[in-house]
């Protein structure tokens, strides 16, 4: 299976929103992530930044408006 990791860019530092996310839907309320057995977790005021498909890692970061 490819899940991935989720982590969000504060500053430089990275800390991790989920793990084994299997699903990411960007819908008007932010980005949707999900895993298999977790309800969704929507995250509001973020892009994402970077996805690294070989260690599975997804890196998101704040909307600059």
């Amino acid at each position: 299976m490819c899940q991935m990791k989720v982590m969000l860019d504060k500053e430089g530092q990275q800390e991790l929103v989920m793990e084994d996310v299997a699903r990411l839907e960007v819908d008007e309320e932010g980005i949707k992530i999900s895993t298999l057995f977790e309800e969704p977790k929507i995250i509001s005021g973020v892009a994402v930044k970077t996805i690294d498909f070989l260690s599975g890692k997804l890196t998101l970061q704040a909307k600059h408006i």
